[in-house]
């Protein structure tokens, strides 16, 4: 009876781990968005998918091909999986193939027969070096915390994808939206510039005054300001664009849309338990919260004995054809015990920094959440408001419209002066500008919503 218990007892210690569990952690956000009806959520389709724009899809593969942030994210993850293997390894023993040999020769001057003596010695050995016995998982606790922090990794990595997409995608819109401001001012431009022919040859025979021709004057300088400063917005955005994809933008994309032309795909957000497993940033919190559990485990085992064996078996002659004959083997055994007696409070203080770090990473990991769930309810609220605000923008800009037209009809036919088509006008730049700023800012809108809900990874 003794015997298979003797031999049981390594394996029962080896199986003593002292993490403590990880308690589950309510989530600190209601389960459904303020103004959100539930339902599945849609935002687990592919970005292929999600963006509709030939053009927009062509950049992001360019992107996700080239772009330095992200390969640094993937080394990252290459360099913690790496560092796990190191971890991993130490839960085997270190196994090697030692072979040596020496010649001597002491002079006669030294020896005690009085005469020279040569003398040889060999030896081939297969050995063990410093291996731990892991009886109270300190090493498997190390181990299991440096594969909480891969998967941490991977998890940003994914996170870095999201956020690159959602980048390039939201720098692409800004470029279109310059495009369409830049063809407003150009098409004002030409407008008022033809105002202005018709008012000069008009001054020039008197029939109206300087401060018309100043005025339209005005109007054409300031189109032209306008003109360049979209100019200028436009090439800012190509060079986000160029800088995000990692090279230049090839000149042979293919043709894209307008911001009213249906860039993206409509998106349900579901209830905000989802989040927990489609967000990366909370897979990322809560990766390193088990690996902040996994340290407080390690932290424990260092306050119990450590157990390493060292050890070798061969065969050893003093002479090199002797050395696998028979009687020629040798062999060595060296275990080693250490308890921790005394260390001035070191582990004492190592397991708090563990615990307080556990508690860092349970406030990161519930204010992710939150974030997150701030992030969509954001997300929705937006989404409501623009689409009302363009909805009242787009009758704004055909009442503008129709005013700028009888406006200048009343001009032309000498009824009003100059001044209510110069009004006229600017309000119509300003509301058509506006409409396009809040089309800009609803497809960005929805990318960020996307974005918020996992981003189809």
């Amino acid at each position: 009876m003794r015997k298979p218990l003797l031999l049981a007892l390594p394996v029962f210690l080896a199986s003593c781990n002292m993490e403590p569990a990880l308690e589950t952690i309510n989530s600190p956000v209601s389960e459904n968005y303020p103004g959100n009806s539930g339902g599945g959520v849609s935002a687990d389709i592919a970005w292929q998918k999600f963006f509709t724009d030939a053009r927009l899809k062509r950049l992001i593969s360019i992107g996700l091909e080239n772009n330095r942030d992200l390969r640094v994210a993937t080394l990252n993850v290459e360099q913690a999986r790496a560092q796990y293997g190191i971890s991993r390894s130490q839960l085997f023993p270190t196994v090697d193939v030692a072979a040596g040999g020496s010649r001597s020769r002491t002079p006669r001057t030294l020896s005690q027969s009085g005469s020279a003596v040569n003398s040889e010695s060999y030896e081939v050995s297969v050995g063990v070096t410093a291996y731990e016995l892991d009886l109270f998982g300190r090493v498997r606790s190390l181990n299991h915390a440096a594969l909480q922090n891969y998967f941490a990794s991977d998890a940003a990595r994914v996170g870095a994808q999201i956020a690159l997409v959602s980048q390039i995608a939201s720098a692409y819109f800004t470029e279109l939206s310059a495009v369409e401001q830049m063809e407003l001012s150009q098409r004002t431009l030409d407008a008022v510039s033809e105002t202005y022919n018709l008012t000069k040859m008009r001054f020039d025979a008197g029939d109206v005054s300087e401060l018309d021709l100043r005025s339209v004057d005005v109007q054409v300088q300031t189109a032209k300001a306008n003109l360049a400063a979209f100019q200028q917005r436009r090439a800012e955005a190509n060079n986000a664009i160029a800088f995000l994809i990692g090279t230049g933008v090839p000149s042979n994309l293919p043709k894209g849309r307008g911001l009213e032309g249906g860039l993206v795909a409509d998106v349900r957000a579901g209830v905000s338990s989802q989040l927990l497993i489609r967000r990366p940033d909370i897979r990322e919190a809560e990766h390193q919260l088990r690996a902040a559990n996994a340290n407080i485990g390690a932290a424990r085992a260092a306050f119990f004995p450590r157990i390493t064996l060292t050890g070798s078996r061969g065969t050893a002659s003093e002479s090199l054809g002797d050395l696998f004959q028979h009687g020629s083997s040798a062999w060595s055994f060296a275990p080693q015990l250490s308890v921790p007696i005394f260390d001035g409070g070191y582990n004492k203080s190592t397991l708090d920094v563990a615990e307080v770090r556990k508690q860092i990473q349970v406030a990161t990991y519930e204010k992710s959440i939150q974030n997150a769930f701030r992030e969509v309810a954001d997300g929705l609220a937006a989404r409501t408001g623009l689409n009302g605000q363009i909805e009242a923008f787009e009758g704004l800009v055909s009442a503008q419209q129709k005013r700028f037209d009888l406006a200048d009809a009343r001009y032309k036919q000498g009824v009003d002066s100059y001044f209510e088509v110069l009004t006229a006008q600017q309000d119509l730049f300003d509301s058509q500008r506006a409409l396009i700023q809040l089309r800009l800012a609803r497809v960005v809108n929805a990318v960020g919503l996307y974005k918020a809900l996992g981003g189809g990874w």
